[in-house]
């Protein structure tokens, strides 16, 4: 039976905080609300940067408190103030869809779950 990709995870409208050229790359994200939307360091991630409609696929990093910080090539993407989307996915059979709910966590402007 084939599979199917779904949205298994998204950060809402997260502002960012930094955008840091000199760093190999990835996105680094408040430690906390990785754990809250069920995303692990060093996972693939999509960031979809609502302003400017730039899309990019890298990893995430534990980051600071309320950080959302473009690293690397990814800094080129998008700069401090502008929203977006962090998504992840996960593979799934028709079953599973069934039952399946992504974890989607709002974000006010603060980066703090709505």
């Amino acid at each position: 039976m084939a599979k199917r990709c779904l949205l298994r995870s998204k950060l809402h409208r997260a502002t960012i905080t930094e955008a840091c050229l000199d760093y190999e790359g990835s996105i680094s994200i408040d430690t906390e609300l990785l754990k809250l939307a069920g995303i692990v360091p060093f996972e693939r991630v999509d960031v979809l940067n609502v302003d400017n409609g730039e899309r990019l696929t890298t990893y995430a990093i534990e980051g600071k408190k309320g950080e959302f910080c473009l690293n690397g090539a990814a800094a080129h993407k998008g700069k401090p103030g502008q929203k977006i989307i962090v998504c992840t996915y996960t593979w799934l059979d028709d079953e599973e869809i069934k039952q399946h709910h992504p974890n989607v966590i709002l974000l006010d402007e603060s980066n703090k779950p709505k």
